[in-house]
């Protein structure tokens, strides 16, 4: 398994859409990017989805193989292939890391999730999130509040396969 995303901060974002990538984070998408070599600027898949999704989501470029080889395996012409290659495929937008650590997110891809100022990147692991801060701040007060007050999130490692 490659390196992991963690943590969360928040970067300014200019009127060009430009957006510094914690650095940490640059690390893990060299690290899985196959074709990147120092002096190269990594690439990744930020996947935007469908109006249900008010984040970007960007994959590191061994993830995202990862995702396509499961797509392919499912058959030709099902329902669940072609939800994902719509997803995966269709509603994605390949770049890359430029020289100076920054994210150049496109007009459309801004005004899906009504990005303007302020960018949050929150980690999930093989996978970072981009989330306008409020938006963000929203999503997870609505998530605890459907929580029992003793909820402890470390019970579900406790029936995590590979114990």
């Amino acid at each position: 398994m490659s390196r992991r995303f963690r943590g969360e901060s928040q970067h300014k974002v200019d009127t060009k859409g430009r957006v510094s990538i914690p650095a940490s984070f640059r690390r893990v998408l060299e690290a899985g990017d196959p074709n990147w070599k120092n002096g190269d600027n990594p690439e990744l898949v930020i996947v935007y989805g469908d109006a249900k999704r008010d984040y970007l989501e960007c994959y590191t470029m061994e993830a995202i193989d990862e995702v396509d080889a499961k797509i392919d395996a499912l058959p030709r012409g099902s329902v669940g292939r072609k939800a994902l290659q719509r997803l995966f495929h269709g509603q994605s937008f390949p770049t890359n890391v430029d020289e100076t650590g920054r994210l150049v997110l496109p007009a459309k891809l801004r005004k899906k999730i009504d990005l303007e100022g302020e960018a949050l990147f929150f980690a999930t692991g093989d996978t970072f999130q981009i989330w306008k801060p409020e938006t963000y701040t929203a999503n997870e007060e609505a998530w605890e509040d459907d929580l029992p007050d003793d909820f402890d999130p470390m019970a579900f490692l406790d029936g995590a396969p590979g114990e």
